[in-house]
């Protein structure tokens, strides 16, 4: 069974981004042996847009095939005049508003999202890159197979969680700690199921 992994960046205090959605304040951080990272071992998850500026974007995908990503994270890149922003993988958009798929290369999921992802789960490939944003984690969170948080060393004090869902516990373990030197850590928790 295909694994979907939430592969995310955070504050210390666990927010994605401003309670707007905003998230630029993390990118001074991609720099040095972090943006190397990026590059050479998570260019998977970069959009396509990334992948071509660092000359990445024939490597072969080996983690990651499809990405599901929601409405709004999907409209920053529609904004930008791109209609495929990560035409490496097969898209997928959970949404209600958009009724017709701008591009061949991205479907739209309108229905029973869970459903939905359940059923790419059984299907052959490899792992599905949950992208965002925290509506959509928190409607998938009990799909949630592994966590890839990137927390970048800014306290936010409030924004958007990570997960925009009601109180639950649930329990992953811990798989792997990376440092870079810019304070960056790379945490990979796995669910056991």
């Amino acid at each position: 069974m295909r694994k979907l992994s939430y592969f995310v960046a955070a504050s210390i205090d666990g927010f994605i981004g401003a309670p707007s959605g905003d998230a630029d304040f993390f990118l001074p951080f991609v720099t040095g042996d972090f943006l190397d990272y990026l590059r050479d071992e998570a260019a998977e998850v970069l959009p396509t847009a990334a992948r071509r500026a660092f000359g990445v974007d024939e490597r072969a995908t080996v983690e990651y095939d499809a990405v599901i990503q929601g409405r709004a994270s999907y409209q920053i890149a529609l904004d930008a005049g791109i209609t495929s922003p990560y035409a490496h993988l097969r898209e997928y958009v959970a949404s209600r508003g958009i009724t017709e798929s701008p591009d061949p290369n991205v479907e739209i999921v309108s229905g029973d999202l869970v459903a939905a992802v359940r059923e790419l789960k059984r299907q052959e490939g490899l792992g599905i890159y949950l992208c965002g944003g925290a509506d959509l984690a928190g409607q998938l969170k009990d799909e949630v197979d592994e966590l890839v948080i990137k927390t970048y060393p800014v306290v936010l004090g409030s924004g958007m969680p990570m997960f925009g869902a009601d109180f639950g516990v649930d329990a992953f373990t811990l798989a792997s700690v990376r440092s870079f030197g810019n304070g960056v850590l790379v945490r990979t928790y796995r669910r056991e199921r």
